[in-house]
């Protein structure tokens, strides 16, 4: 007997928002979307129109745009950050991505000297809606200048929004609401976290971009992390959860304004904090947490705020670096130390 045949026209599923994809696809989702939405968005770095990029982020947008609105740069941060300022005072929102974190020092200057002040200094006349696109961080077994988390340096700038995405669902969101955003905004990417995959809602409802988030719940004691660190905190709360122990995981997302207050409150419950990074310890965002929440938490901890961070040392050679970064077991022990004070 033949097989009976499907009207698709009442049976066909309808498409869903939902989909699971990784940190760089969520990325170029949302490039692509910010610049469908605004025609003043465009896009500019080194290799990133015909390549798409080292990490392939804007992989076909130039093709899907054209190459006024993806430009492929000369080799010359400087002169990246400097063009982007340009096209900010004249209405464009530029979108620049550093190809590596190491290299976003030839625009040092730029960033801190003109970027982050011109607003202030035209008394608000200029607005600068520019986004710097930084993959950072380490453990992809890079060369020298390539695993570098310079994040700080533009934290303790005033003028700069600091922000760092650590799953596809909040890459895809915070990148649109970054270039919405009227002020200059550094948008750090975990880059050794591009291709872990998460359910991203296309028609969600996303929460404010200066926002911290708790991840997981808990009741002995508190990680606090951002970027590609959220993954291991994560790891080591369900660790931790197989011994008994019940930690609450908050990702911080916003660097720089930092919004502290879930920290304070999950602190104020648990008494303890392990602040988790990959940068150095010294004058670190780490640092600032662990005095904020002693000053505002004092009488609620029953041990003193432990960091987990990078060495206070340059960069090793790659065979090296997985002795330099946090990984699960220095975060438990961090943990186990803070459970016996």
């Amino acid at each position: 007997m033949a097989a009976p045949t499907m009207d698709r026209s009442t049976t066909a599923a309808p498409a869903t928002p939902v989909q699971t994809l990784t940190i760089s696809k969520a990325l170029n989702m949302g490039l692509r979307a910010s610049m469908e939405a605004n025609p003043k968005v465009i896009m500019m770095g080194e290799d990133i129109g015909k390549l798409g990029g080292v990490f392939r982020i804007t992989d076909g947008l130039q093709k899907d745009f054209g190459e006024q609105r993806v430009l492929d740069t000369p080799l010359a941060e400087s002169g990246i950050i400097g063009t982007a300022v340009g096209l900010a005072i004249r209405g464009y929102r530029p979108v620049c991505e550093i190809q590596f974190d190491g290299f976003i020092f030839p625009g040092f200057d730029q960033i801190v000297s003109q970027v982050a002040k011109l607003h202030y200094r035209t008394q608000g006349k200029i607005k600068l809606p520019i986004v710097i696109r930084v993959p950072f961080g380490g453990g992809i077994g890079a060369v020298e200048h390539h695993s570098e988390s310079p994040e700080s340096y533009f934290a303790h700038t005033a003028g700069l929004k600091v922000v760092s995405c650590s799953n596809p669902a909040d890459a895809y969101w915070m990148i649109q609401q970054a270039i919405d955003c009227d002020d200059p905004v550094l948008f750090f990417e975990p880059k050794r976290r591009y291709y872990e995959k998460g359910e991203v809602d296309t028609t969600a409802q996303p929460g404010p971009l200066f926002q911290s988030r708790v991840l997981r719940t808990g009741t002995d004691a508190t990680l606090v992390a951002y970027g590609p660190m959220v993954r291991t905190a994560l790891d080591a709360a369900t660790a931790a959860a197989e011994d008994g122990t019940s930690l609450e995981v908050i990702d911080l997302r916003t660097l720089s304004p930092l919004d502290l207050v879930p920290v304070f409150e999950s602190v104020r419950r648990t008494g303890r904090l392990v602040v988790v990074s990959e940068a150095p310890s010294e004058s670190s965002i780490a640092s600032e947490i662990a005095a904020k929440v002693q000053q505002e938490c004092f009488y609620s901890l029953q041990a003193p705020v432990l960091r987990v961070t990078g060495f206070d040392t340059p960069y090793p050679p790659s065979k090296l670096e997985e002795e330099f970064l946090p990984d699960l077991d220095r975060v438990l022990h961090a943990v186990d130390r803070s459970l016996a004070w």
